[in-house]
């Protein structure tokens, strides 16, 4: 048994709304003679560096708490988990080197959670709050993904917020392993969470937890790893207050800023780099020159069943922006490959981030010149009642392969993560190999 400690900050805290302002908080006591240094109007090189790798550092000690204080195989032993460092309107700030299609969609996640909860009528969130998710249609991935968010509080404000992402066994569903083959509704695929405080003020929701997922036929291993998922975001809590007291709120909040600036900066380099390539081809190549700066280039790949998944991708030599348009992707199917928005979105900041030959972290930045289309009612943008389990395993890997063969960066891979699930009435167990 884990003795878990998920009391993230105390309880009684005032409500606090993430639109607030958070550039000028009142110092605390343990940072006031840092916190007044000048905040730097641009960054410094080699501080931009620091900065870049404590916050990662402190991501992968997340995921380290995690894997050490979870109980079942797939996030202790398969490490399919992910955590990472948010800003407080949500935008990815920092990851380690965990799960791609988790990363790239966590930030749908942590978004959701701000609009469900906060604003002008909310409820609102406070210090000692978890919340757990694991909806498609609240930036869910598939439902055994379960996702943990804790808000970090600074002076009774919202500066930033911390997830974790880890695939459970079995949160029930038609099989164990909660990945039934031929599902062909949400319901099919388990327990769907939109929003949950697993603790409320730092009062653990035991009861609550519990009814919510009776459907599972591992109970007492979704209790514990949501236990070890609170768990490792208040270790990301303790670090994020370590690096204030050193540095100063407006200081890492500055920096964070920057850190975003520049994964922005080196995505752009890369899209005028590769739009500038691709025009100078334009004759010899398949792609259309719309103007002098714009270049616009197709691809397309079918699942199984014939659906298409089509990409119309246009680069801007000047701006270094680029739009993914989806349009022409086949409808909604009557099966469980359905891929929610957000696995779409998390794989193309994952082609993007890859095609950049730069030492950048992951973040929202990344996005930043990038606008992605996706047609509703596509089987990229499904209905809320659509299954969706195989959408993060199988057509996640289609649209990758899209992705990357439009920019014309290597060939395609199969297609897929290649799964397996076995298990019986008492237990699930899920791989892909």
């Amino acid at each position: 048994d884990v003795d878990v400690d998920v009391d993230v900050g105390g309880g009684g805290g005032a409500d606090a709304d993430v639109s607030e302002d958070v550039s000028d908080p009142a110092p605390s006591d343990a940072g006031t003679s840092l916190s007044r240094r000048r905040v730097p109007e641009t960054p410094d090189a080699v501080q931009l560096s620091i900065f870049s790798n404590r916050f990662m550092g402190i991501a992968e000690q997340m995921g380290r708490t995690l894997q050490r204080t979870s109980v079942s195989t797939n996030i202790k032993e398969r490490l399919d988990f992910s955590c990472a460092l948010f800003d407080p309107s949500g935008g990815l700030v920092a990851n380690a080197p965990h799960v791609p299609v988790h990363l790239g969609a966590m930030s749908s996640t942590v978004r959701w959670q701000i609009d469900h909860w906060c604003g002008e009528g909310k409820e609102g969130l406070r210090p000692g709050d978890v919340l757990v998710t694991n909806h498609p249609q609240a930036g869910g991935s598939h439902l055994p993904d379960i996702t943990v968010v804790t808000p970090v509080f600074r002076d009774g404000t919202i500066v930033f917020f911390v997830a974790s992402r880890g695939h459970h066994a079995d949160v029930g569903g038609q099989t164990p392993g909660s990945m039934p083959p031929f599902s062909r509704s949400i319901e099919d695929e388990g327990v769907a969470i939109k929003a949950f405080k697993l603790v409320n003020g730092g009062v653990y929701d035991e009861e609550g937890v519990i009814a919510l997922l009776r459907g599972s036929r591992k109970l007492a291993d979704n209790l514990s790893d949501l236990n070890a998922q609170a768990a490792a975001n208040r270790r990301g809590i303790a670090l994020l207050d370590e690096l204030i007291d050193e540095h100063g709120l407006e200081t890492v909040q500055a920096y964070m800023r920057f850190v975003q600036q520049n994964a922005e900066l080196a995505v752009r380099d890369m899209l005028k780099e590769t739009a500038r390539g691709l025009l100078a081809e334009t004759k010899e190549s398949e792609a259309s020159s719309e103007s002098r700066d714009r270049v616009r280039l197709t691809a397309e790949d079918f699942m199984d069943d014939g659906s298409r998944v089509s990409l119309t991708l246009t680069l801007d030599a000047k701006s270094g922006s680029a739009t993914f348009d989806f349009t022409g992707t086949s409808p909604e199917v009557y099966g469980n490959w359905n891929a929610p928005p957000a696995v779409t979105s998390a794989a193309v900041i994952y082609c993007v981030r890859c095609l950049v030959n730069q030492e950048i972290p992951l973040n929202e930045g990344c996005l930043a010149p990038i606008a992605i289309v996706i047609p509703t009612g596509s089987f990229l943008a499904p209905s809320e009642r659509a299954a969706v389990v195989g959408g993060n395993v199988l057509t996640s890997q289609r649209v990758t392969d899209v992705c990357l063969a439009a920019f014309r960066a290597c060939a395609n891979s199969q297609g897929c993560m290649n799964n397996l699930t076995f298990g019986d009435e008492t237990f699930g167990y899920y791989e892909t190999i």
